[in-house]
């Protein structure tokens, strides 16, 4: 157990420093002290209470939506190249999400909800799309086919988000730095927004944590172990979707998270899920707090999407994840 204490004490370390670094730093430096005695500047308490303080918790929530999801995609696919933004699943999710604002659909029992609601059923549509026609491709579902398959139908969909920009004017053009990804500008509502979907995809994932160590030694091996197979891989599969679409919903597309993040925290704390899952949450929080931090201070007063930062650091990491494989590693 002392590793496993190690790992959760670095990984708690680690986002408390970037919670910290998030708050304090901007065009306004913020004593950390306004946490607890914001009587003394009203000033600093208002920007910390109403402007970065959302901001970091919902770059947190988004960036762990995404690195437990891609922890729990790598482990059913046993790959470590698969994660929702190559899977094509954000693409699915930001369909979902730009396609209810392009018919302005607003459901009276949803409310708040409508739009993450419609994220996620297009991240589920897609993901069951994309595995449906990689095992007509390849019955044996080889993962090349199936991470060939998500970029195509990943390319697809971004051909009909350009098309329904393209067909509404001005009105939506500004939903194309959205789909960069970003967390600026977002007040405490998106926080409630994604707050209940990421705490539901998050537990049944967490409930699935032996089922995937089980299913890393092959489906056959895990059915003897009396695992349900078809029944947990369509959890994990919805579950990873609740989480996509959710954070898609409020960010935009933001890549390669689900990616860099399982792989790396695989890497320093091994691969058992019991813990793979939890540390994987809370490093996605640390590493999109700390990206987006980047994002709005690295070339101040201008802001990059947060989406960009990820970009740079996921594909060489993409590279070098495929060049382990391919050259026989073990990645």
């Amino acid at each position: 157990m002392r590793k496993p204490l190690i790992a959760y004490t670095v990984s708690a370390a680690v986002l408390a420093a970037a919670v910290w670094l998030g708050v304090s730093i901007g065009a306004v430096h913020i004593p950390i002290s306004t946490l607890w005695n914001p009587g003394t500047d009203q000033t600093s308490a208002t920007i910390l209470w109403n402007i970065r303080m959302p901001r970091v918790i919902l770059a947190g929530l988004v960036g762990a939506s995404l690195a437990i999801a891609g922890a729990a995609f790598q482990g059913l696919l046993k790959n470590p190249l698969a994660d929702p933004y190559t899977l094509g699943v954000s693409s699915g999710a930001s369909v979902g999400a730009v396609m209810t604002l392009f018919f302005g659909i607003s459901l009276p029992f949803l409310g708040l909800y409508t739009l993450p609601v419609f994220s996620m059923i297009g991240a589920a549509v897609t993901m069951f799309i994309v595995l449906g026609f990689a095992k007509l491709v390849d019955r044996g579902l080889n993962m090349e086919t199936i991470i060939l398959t998500g970029i195509i139908f990943g390319s697809f969909l971004g051909s009909v988000l350009s098309l329904m920009i393209a067909l509404t004017g001005e009105e939506l053009r500004q939903i194309i730095g959205w789909l960069l990804g970003s967390v600026s500008m977002r007040g405490w509502n998106y926080v409630w927004m994604i707050v209940p979907f990421t705490a539901i995809g998050s537990f049944l994932l967490w409930m699935n944590r032996r089922e995937l160590n089980a299913m890393l030694f092959g489906e056959e091996r895990a059915k003897h172990l009396g695992v349900d197979v078809a029944r947990r891989k369509l959890v994990i599969l919805i579950g990873g979707s609740i989480l996509t679409g959710a954070a898609v919903s409020v960010s935009g597309t933001i890549g390669f998270v689900g990616l860099v993040v399982p792989h790396m925290t695989r890497l320093l704390f091994g691969s058992d899920h019991r813990h793979l899952l939890t540390l994987s949450f809370l490093n996605g929080a640390s590493l999109l707090i700390i990206c987006d931090l980047l994002a709005r201070t690295i070339i101040a007063p201008t802001e990059l999407p947060v989406g960009v930062i990820t970009a740079f650091i996921g594909a060489p990491v993409f590279a070098f994840i495929f060049y382990r494989q391919r050259k026989g590693g073990n990645a």
